[in-house]
Formats: structure tokens, sequence, C-alpha cells
């Protein structure tokens, strides 16, 4: 939902601009096919990076928690045993769950690196899938306010673009309302008030940069 918001905020404000402008039909076209794939791309790119970045960094705060436990299992089963007991269990059996868990190297390394460091092995997480992800939602949102010039081959259909990126724009604050239970209509409003202030100052931007 937010990279279609992203996208659909991005484009239908670059869309107007050079609407406001009043370049032709073509123009605008090429400026709302560009801003989706450019976007999306960049989109794409940036999280592919963020997530690479974070699982590498994770990856070797787990190699840091390997290596400890295989050189001083005993400082690190003592480490264990403190944490179970700043969580409340009694010390007797906070000392057996250490030593149970020491007993198994894969097991010891998850619970560490949960405990200490709020990292699962198992899920660190897909730089491929968050890249993906990123450029399918945000042009999904970016494509909406351009549908009217993909499918008109002259004209301004400039109120349709409004229309499509209203409708949007509406649809994914509703969403975003029902799944953080903020209240549907008030997140849908709200999307659509920045959607619109975004759009009306590119689009004032692009007709007064025209007229001259």
């Amino acid at each position: 939902m937010f990279g279609a918001s992203d996208g659909l905020v991005t484009n239908v404000s670059l869309i107007l601009g050079f609407a406001g402008a009043s370049p032709g039909h073509s123009v605008v076209r090429l400026a709302g096919i560009a801003g989706l794939v450019s976007g999306a791309f960049s989109m794409a790119s940036g999280e592919y990076l963020s997530v690479r970045s974070q699982r590498e960094l994770m990856e070797r705060e787990i190699d840091v928690e390997r290596r400890a436990i295989e050189a001083n299992p005993v400082e690190e089963q003592a480490e264990l045993q403190q944490i179970f007991e700043q969580r409340g269990i009694e010390p007797d059996l906070a000392t057996r769950l250490a030593a149970d868990l020491m007993r198994n190297p894969d097991l010891a390394l998850r619970t560490h690196a949960r405990e200490e460091l709020g990292i699962d092995p198992s899920n660190t997480g897909s730089p491929w899938t968050a890249a993906f992800w990123s450029l399918l939602t945000f042009s999904v949102g970016a494509l909406l306010p351009l549908l009217p010039w993909l499918f008109t081959s002259g004209g301004n259909p400039i109120w349709w673009s409004v229309a499509f990126g209203g409708v949007g724009s509406f649809g994914v604050g509703a969403i975003v309302g029902k799944f953080s239970e903020r209240g549907v209509f008030r997140t849908a409003i709200r999307q659509l008030f920045v959607t619109s202030i975004s759009a009306a100052i590119t689009y004032g931007v692009g007709k007064g940069v025209g007229s001259h």
C-alpha cells in the first residue's frame, strides 16, 4: 500500500504539473510514462540496496554470535541464563534451560540472535522480493492517473486524471485505515487531501511556468 501510495502521489502530481503547462497530449503522456518507469525502478533499486545492506549487517552480527558460542560456550550460557532470569524465569529453571539450549549449537545461536540482537537468523529478508514488490506496487499506483492519457490520442483528459487519482487515493487510504484500524473514512480522506495538495501545487507551478 505504501508503494502504491507513493506511485500515485508522485505520478498524479507529475502529470498534472505537465498538463498545467499545456505542452500537448503526447508530452504529458511521455512524462507520465517516464515518471512511472523511473519511479518504479528507483524504488526497486533503493529497496534492494536497503534490504541487502540490512541483511549483510544481520549476517555479520549472527556470525559474530556464532563465533562467540564456539569460542566461549560457558560465557554464552551464562548470558542466556541471565536473559532468562530478566524475563522472570526462576534461576534454577533458567540455568537448566540455558544448559539445554547450549547443547544444540543451532538452537543456541537462534536464541542468542533473537534475545540479544532481535534477529531471526532464518528470516533476514530477501532483497529481490522487496525490490519486486516495490516495483510492482509503485507501478500500479503510478498507472492510475496515466490511464486517460494512454487510451486517448488527443485533447486534454486532465479531469480524468484527477478523477482516477482521487479514487485511487481514497481507495489506498481506505485500505490502510482498515488494516491499521485507524478508521477507514478518516485515513481515506487524509490520503485524498495530501494527494490533492501535492497535485494542486505542481499543477499551479506547471501552469505558471508554462505561461511564460
